[in-house]
């Protein structure tokens, strides 16, 4: 059936009778003239790097059903950007003039004209319109329609060891339209899922730490174990709470009154508002107000399975119990996306931007770097830009296997934390000991060894490497502004002479092994009764809503002024005492802690399994004095939340 489908590619021409609409370049994924159709411009990106010659499969069937979303430009991506920069940036003249969501959407959102022109060049192509929102149009139809619509073929391509559908040629748009559309999604099918960064077990068996432990770092010496580092070590401690986080963090009286902070994750866990109770109840946090926990939630959930529909109830728990434990009087919103994918994340961020539902977007889940294709990436910087302009700043974790290379085999960073336009937030080992003092942090990377079966030494100690802060230095984007002179040029040009994006901006505690206590209903043992219990986690996942909880802090400080998009603030205080300058090797020598957990998990009819974890060894990565692609600039000291107040 090839020469029919080439048929309906050459027969495209409605481009000639649509009306040349006013825009500008896209977000990140500029349009390209396309030189072999005159008439139509290349959506650059959308042939992902998986779809090679190599790989290819044959032609996907006419036949075959799909569905995609065409993102819309807007009327003035250029102006969206500049605008977005200039009121984060507190050197401008512009900084904090922000556009409320109705006003934002009124002069950078797609017009009447535009959606009415995109949606008659895909009915016209035989594409079915299916919904249309702020962003985009999403269709659904067969193979040739898409092809007809796009210009270009799709084939079926192997990966790994799957076959999935994804253009052979860069898709484009006729050129009449190349102002309204930014980006096409769904022409490949290939899965576009996110994970969740924490190290959390699975919610739906439950999960107790063993114990010994310390109550604060240091407080319990593993006196009948062996050495490490030619001393005794601490045992892990229980669990942080709010009371010894915000002290470590400065928190002073602030509490985050009047401030908004939303919380992204996917789904929703049906025990969030009898768990973040009993937690604050029983760890001594403010008791939750009436109407201080809000819930958006879609009327739909997909891809339950594929996405492990309850593992994210514990992320949700964990960002909801550590924003209140640091901010106890925020206001928070939880909006659950109906599944993991790229798609309904990027809808649940829109419903934030949209009905500005908060001044503070934590968000623990992505993918690495070389998952996410410049489509997505143009579609999610969009979003964010928006956000930017209303005083929206968004948080995101930058992973929890370190340089990737273990989990991935390529040394790479993270996405979204990529993007210039968020606040990438890395990970620390923290210490704080007896009466809540702040006494060192490290950058989050553990080495594992277990004890020998003689109890007598530590086996191939210091063991292997287990987890770490993400970071690193992005291979996509550019280095942004605010970066520039901060980032040492090891950094930034270690792949690019121009420069590109480093990550993570700032951190805060992460590492598992002196992580937060967070309460969570699970399933007992048996696998039918639930009931409530505790435990310590950690990840960069802790760090993100740490970090969104003391910026409500900061904004407390500041009058309750939003502080927007912050990283252009946060680099213009590198290097002075708002931050704790976080190196591997605070004391000068080796540092581990102690763990015995139980094997099963839950309890020890099958044993418990003792270990030292060592600190400070995040991958190839390290955290050295100025900034570092482990901790950025460092984590909030006692001046952080002071430094945001208006003098």
């Amino acid at each position: 059936m090839r020469s029919n489908r080439a048929k309906a590619r050459a027969g495209v021409s409605i481009a000639a009778t649509l009306p040349m609409l006013a825009g500008a370049l896209a977000l990140g994924i500029p349009a390209a003239h396309a030189a072999d159709h005159p008439l139509r411009d290349l959506l650059a990106g959308t042939r992902p790097a998986w779809a090679t010659a190599k790989a290819d499969k044959g032609a996907t069937s006419d036949g075959a059903r799909m569905s995609a979303r065409v993102y819309l430009r807007g009327r003035d991506a250029a102006g969206l950007a500049a605008y977005a920069k200039a009121v984060s940036d507190p050197a401008s003249a512009s900084y904090g003039k922000y556009l409320t969501a109705k006003k934002a959407q009124a002069r950078f959102g797609a017009t009447k004209a535009q959606v009415a022109a995109v949606t008659s060049w895909l009915t016209g192509a035989g594409l079915k319109v299916t919904e249309v929102t702020r962003h985009y149009v999403s269709v659904t139809g067969d193979v040739a329609a898409a092809e007809k619509a796009f210009g270009t073929q799709l084939h079926d391509f192997a990966k790994g060891a799957r076959t999935y559908r994804a253009p052979a040629g860069t898709a484009s748009v006729p050129a009449g339209l190349a102002d309204a559309v930014l980006t096409v999604t769904g022409l490949d099918n290939a899965p576009h899922m996110v994970t969740h960064d924490d190290q959390l077990p699975p919610p739906d068996t439950v999960f107790r730490n063993a114990g010994p432990f310390s109550s604060y770092y240091g407080s319990r010496t593993a006196s009948t174990l062996p050495d490490a580092y030619g001393t005794k070590i601490p045992y892990a401690v229980k669990g942080y709470t709010g009371k010894q986080l915000r002290a470590a963090y400065g928190a002073g009286k602030h509490t985050g009154k009047g401030v908004r902070v939303a919380i992204t994750d996917a789904y929703a866990s049906p025990t969030i508002a009898y768990d973040a109770g009993t937690y604050a109840k029983r760890n001594g946090d403010a008791a939750w107000k009436t109407g201080q926990l809000h819930q958006v939630l879609p009327k739909h959930y997909t891809n339950t399975k594929d996405c492990s529909a309850s593992g994210w109830y514990g992320e949700e728990t964990l960002d909801v119990e550590a924003v209140h434990a640091v901010a106890p009087a925020a206001d928070v919103t939880y909006v659950g996306a109906a599944s993991c994918t790229d798609a309904d994340l990027l809808d649940a961020l829109g419903k934030v931007v949209d009905n500005h539902l908060a001044d503070i977007v934590s968000n623990s889940w992505g993918e690495v770097e070389a998952a996410q294709t410049p489509d997505l990436a143009a579609a999610y910087d969009q979003v964010f830009q928006l956000g930017a302009v209303e005083g929206i700043g968004f948080y995101f974790s930058s992973g929890d296997d370190g340089d990737e290379v273990a989990s991935s085999g390529t040394k790479q960073v993270d996405s979204p934390a990529n993007s210039a336009w968020v606040t990438a937030v890395g990970g620390t080992s923290l210490a704080v000991g007896k009466g809540d003092q702040y006494l060192w942090e490290t950058g989050w990377g553990t080495e594992k060894a277990n004890l020998s079966a003689d109890g007598k030494s530590w086996t191939d100690f210091p063991g292997a490497f287990t987890s770490g802060a993400g970071g690193g230095t992005s291979k996509t984007v550019a280095e942004p502004g605010y970066q520039q002179g901060v980032v040492p040029d090891a950094l930034a040009k270690a792949d690019n002479a121009a420069g590109n994006r480093v990550v993570p901006d700032i951190a805060a505690i992460a590492d598992p092994n002196t992580g937060f206590l967070v309460g969570q209903t699970q399933t007992q043992p048996d696998g039918k009764t639930q009931a409530y219990s505790e435990y310590r986690i950690g990840g960069t996942s802790l760090a993100a809503p740490t970090i969104a909880a003391i910026q409500a802090l900061a904004q407390e400080a500041r009058g309750g002024t939003p502080i927007g998009f912050a990283n252009p603030a946060i680099y213009a205080k590198a290097g002075s005492k708002a931050y704790h300058d976080v190196t591997d090797n605070p004391t000068g020598s080796g540092l581990a802690v102690a763990r015995v957990d139980f094997v099963n998990g839950y309890d020890a009819t099958d044993g418990l399994a003792t270990s030292v974890r060592g600190l400070g060894k995040d991958s190839s990565l390290a955290a050295v004095k100025g900034y570092d692609d482990v901790t950025g600039v460092g984590t909030p000291a006692s001046g952080y939340v002071e430094s945001y107040r208006r003098r």
